[in-house]
């Protein structure tokens, strides 16, 4: 693993979402009178995504053929464009395909083909089977998968944020690309899990309760989605890792904890950009199309 910075500030809370301290409160209050009671309650904030927010068009990206592909049963939508080695571009929590738009046009100029997809209850894909507004990263990897078998095996993988959790599941389970391009990545499900208990005030026996169920729904221990723990346990292609100094939802450390971990991996640190103008910086997917090129 080499480095062209190495973040140095300690780990900050996700800011995905925060909660107002009367749900604090109440989830004090459980942590003592009722955890179950608490971590049944966490559990349902937890699978479920916030509502969309107002986006501009997603325009930068025509000329893409729509394409539909099934997943347990319910259809996920994308676009290809382009010819010549795969390319696939994966979105991350609350995210659409629209986001790397601007990736499009630069890789399909470079001589690659271009998938992307909307995840499940995602964009305009239909509800996953975690119900609407609702998903799991064990479903990410399903859809990242099932669109692979679609199209063929990928020269190269772009993942954002919790798509990139979903893409190291993905090549553990067979899936195999050549380079990887890892933004702003969430390290591990059980990072997470620390961060969102602190955003929630969730206390020791709610959390442990929380766990259990959120394991026992997603049918696998949250150590299988670990991206650090994955890179030391199986073969990995090479990978750059881009995470911003300044991501107030996934802490530049969790990036630095991939890069170590991951055998062939350089860290790129930048400042300014945040958890999404990441996918919007020219000098970002300058770096990565070269990468993916190389």
């Amino acid at each position: 693993m080499t480095q062209t910075a190495v973040p140095t500030e300690k780990s900050t809370i996700v800011r995905m979402f925060s909660a107002p301290w009367p749900i604090r409160a109440t989830f004090g209050a459980l942590e003592w009178l009722a955890p179950a009671v608490g971590a049944r309650w966490a559990e349902r904030i937890w699978f479920r995504l916030p509502r969309p927010r107002p986006h501009r068009p997603d325009s930068g990206a025509p000329g893409g053929t729509p394409f539909t592909t099934v997943v347990n049963g319910r259809p996920v939508v994308g676009e290809v464009w382009g010819d010549g080695p795969l390319v696939y571009l994966v979105h991350g929590w609350a995210g659409r395909r629209g986001q790397f738009r601007e990736f499009v046009g630069p890789l399909v100029a470079r001589g690659f083909r271009v998938v992307a997809f909307d995840m499940p209850s995602h964009g305009d894909s239909a509800p996953g089977r975690f119900g609407p507004r609702a998903s799991a990263i064990p479903e990410f990897t399903e859809a990242l998968t099932q669109v692979v078998a679609e199209f063929g095996q990928p020269h190269a993988i772009v993942a954002h944020s919790a798509g990139a959790v979903a893409t190291a599941t993905a090549l553990c389970d067979g899936v195999r690309a050549e380079r990887v391009v890892l933004l702003a990545p969430m390290a591990s499900a059980q990072s997470y899990l620390r961060q969102f208990a602190a955003i929630l005030g969730l206390g020791d026996r709610t959390v442990t309760r929380l766990m259990a169920r959120v394991e026992r729904r997603v049918g696998a221990p949250l150590r299988h989605f670990d991206i650090p723990e994955l890179a030391r346990a199986v073969t990995m292609p090479p990978a750059l890792v881009i995470h911003d100094r300044t991501d107030r939802s996934t802490s530049v450390t969790d990036g630095a904890a991939v890069a170590a971990a991951w055998p062939e991996a350089r860290l790129k640190v930048t400042t300014g950009l945040g958890h999404n103008r990441i996918l919007r910086s020219p000098e970002v997917i300058a770096e990565a199309i070269d990468f993916i090129a190389a």
